[in-house]
Formats: structure tokens, C-alpha cells, sequence
């Protein structure tokens, strides 16, 4: 059975959707640029190189290189996927001790670039980048200028709901089903890949269930007793209670709310927002428990998607450019649904992913 994106996702906030646009029409509409969170040393066992890719997917690039640069597959890391059908640059690393840089020449055309190459101490870990910066372009725009350039101004100063895209659940909710399908029989597929697809798919699903509650109560971006909280770009965590009344951390989109990622342990949230969260998660018995069983621990994740830098222009009134730069893990669809509804399935390639 399919899911729309209503039941996958959740309730807008700005008042949206303010019409329809069309996304991708082109891969040059959707530009992807991973920032970095470490300096290269420009020594070391490692080769890291930075691939402007076109039509390509991360996973097939890392294929190419690991064929030139005659490694095993696993042998070449990545720290997020990228889409197929958009412009993106992101970094590789492979480690080759005492060799010298493979000869990658052959590889290169118009749709696979290298921009640079550096060596380092260390491989490229997963979620190692710290933001990725977009360049999208919506065209074949049916709006009103007017009312978008409202929610945007609203978007800036205040964000939006960090909902998990529907790309993490597949086409038509797919993922969700095949995670359905081993919850209930209690196993866990034996292909790596698959298993850690499908348990975050479920993963997402219960925070988007538990978001969905907090956007309706009009509360997802506010801090209410209990609360665990978090930095923008900070992991570590702190409950609510040590955070100071009117503290300018959060007018400032630094310091968010949290809510669940499922999983093993003792709930980081206490009082009334513990008890919601467990009523959220219960509405999805098999896979809260799946996910336990499958030795996860808990952790959270930011409710308020904060966007820096963001800007947007019209080039043509069919058209609305926009520029912003997100967080790790997070999802520009998060941001285009408050906007407009679109013409064509996105068809994946909106995430940061980590």
C-alpha cells in the first residue's frame, strides 16, 4: 500500500502551499555542496579527493574510483549520499599507504570532475561534513510572489519543522513497507546496507510522527518543561532546565528542542513530553520494538530546522532561485513544502544526508 507525504510527514506551518512549481527539471536546478568541518593536512595515507559528479549517484562514483584505483569497493568512503539527477560536489577518501596517487584521468568528462585532491592522516568518516550548502531552482512557478516572499522572510527568521524528507521512505512509502514487513516477523535483513535503510526509515518515521504532534500543538519550536535540548551543530545535549529564561540561544536558532530517535536506553525527556513522545511511539507498536531489538540506542534529534544564509530571487516570473545552507542529516525537502506543492515526484537527492 502507498503513504502520501501527508502521513509520512506532517502538518506546514507558514501557511502553505502557496501554489506549484516543478523541481529538477534539469540536474543544473539542484546544486549540492558538502562544507567540510576539518582542514586537510596534505599528508598522509589517505587520498581525498572533492568530485563535482552530474548524473551520477555517490555510490556509483565510489565504484569508478575503486575500479581506477584498483581497491575493493569498501575501500573508498564517503560521508553522505548524494543524488543522481542534480550537480554535487562531495569529498571521497581511499587509503593507499605507500602508494602513490592512482592515475584518475580516464574517469573525467563533463559529468565527473575532480576539483581537488589532498592527502590526509585519516579516512573520510560518514557525517563527517558539517553542512551542505544548495543552489536550487524552482521552475515552471504558478505563486504568488507576494505570499512566498512572506513565508520565506518567516522561514529566515524562524525555520522550519526538521521533518525527514519522504525520499527516506522510497517511492510511494516503500521503505516503510519492507520495514513493516521485518518488524513483523522480528528479524533484521542480512544485507548491511538494507538493514541500516530500512531501520532508519522506521526511525524517522516515529520522530516525523512525534514532530507532526508538536507542529500541530504549535509547539516544535518552543522549549516546554521536560524538554531535552540541542545545538545546531552540536551532538552533545542538556535538559531544559539548565537553559536560562529568555535566553537569546534560542531567538537566535542555536539552541532547539528535540525529539526521538527510537531506540535502546532511558529517555532523554521527562514530565508531560515524555509521556507524549511514548503515546507518539506506541501509535507504531512493531516498529518501536524492532528497533530496540535491533540494539539501537536512543538518541535526538533537533524539531526546529534552522537555515543559514538563506536567499532567493526570481529570475523570470516562472522562476524562483533559492540559496541556503543546512545541517547535516537534514532535508531541503523540509523546506520547498512549505513553499509549493511540486509537479513531479522529487525523486530523492533533497537530503543532507549523513
Amino acid at each position: 500500500m502507498s503513504a502520501s507525504e501527508g502521513e509520512l510527514l506532517g502538518p506546514l506551518t507558514w501557511g502553505g502551499p502557496f501554489g506549484s512549481a516543478v523541481l529538477k527539471a534539469t540536474p543544473e536546478d539542484f546544486r549540492v555542496t558538502e562544507i567540510l568541518d576539518l582542514e586537510l593536512e596534505g599528508a598522509g595515507e589517505h587520498l581525498w579527493l572533492l568530485i563535482e559528479k552530474r548524473n551520477l549517484n555517490t555510490e556509483e562514483v565510489a565504484r569508478l574510483l575503486a575500479r581506477a584505483a584498483g581497491l575493493k569497493l569498501k575501500d573508498v568512503s564517503y560521508a553522505g549520499l548524494k543524488d543522481r539527477k542534480a550537480i554535487t560536489r562531495q569529498w571521497f577518501s581511499m587509503q593507499l599507504p605507500g602508494q602513490a596517487d592512482p592515475d584518475f584521468s580516464a574517469l573525467w568528462n563533463d559529468d565527473l570532475i575532480c576539483i581537488e585532491s589532498r592527502r590526509h592522516r585519516r579516512k573520510l568518516q560518514r557525517g563527517a561534513h558539517r553542512a551542505n550548502h544548495f543552489a536550487i531552482r524552482l521552475t515552471g512557478l504558478q505563486a504568488d510572489s507576494r505570499l512566498l516572499d512572506d513565508c520565506l522572510r518567516k522561514i529566515a527568521e524562524r525555520g522550519v519543522p526538521n521533518y525527514f524528507g519522504p525520499q527516506r521512505f522510497g517511492r510511494d512509502g516503500s521503505n516503510l513497507f519492507d520495514a513493516r514487513r521485518w518488524a513483523e516477523r522480528g528479524g533484521l535483513p542480512p544485507a548491511r546496507g538494507t538493514r541500516s535503510r530500512l531501520l532508519s526509515t522506521a526511525r524517522s518515521l516515529l520522530f516525523n510522527r512525534v514532530l507532526a504532534r508538536r507542529v500541530t500543538d504549535e509547539t516544535w519550536d518552543r522549549v516546554l518543561p521536560g524538554d531535552c535540548l540541542a545545538f545546531t551543530d552540536s551532538r552533545s545535549q542538556f535538559p531544559a532546565s539548565r537553559l536560562e529564561d529568555n535566553d537569546p540561544r534560542l531567538a537566535a536558532l542555536d539552541v532547539h528542542p528535540t525529539g526521538p530517535l527510537w531506540g535502546k536506553g532511558e529517555p532523554a525527556v521527562e514530565g508531560a513530553i515524555l509521556d507524549m513522545e511514548k503515546a507518539e511511539v506506541e501509535g507504531e507498536p512493531q516498529l518501536a520494538t524492532w528497533l530496540i531489538s535491533a540494539d539501537l540506542e536512543q538518541s535526538r534529534r533537533i524539531l526546529r530546522l534552522p537555515l543559514k544564509a538563506l536567499t532567493w530571487h526570481y529570475p523570470s516570473p516562472d522562476c524562483l532561485e533559492l540559496e541556503f545552507t543546512l545541517p547535516t542529516g537534514c532535508f531541503a525537502t523540509a523546506v520547498i513544502r512549505e513553499l509549493v506543492r511540486l509537479a513531479e515526484e522529487p525523486g530523492g537527492g533533497l537530503e543532507s544526508e549523513t
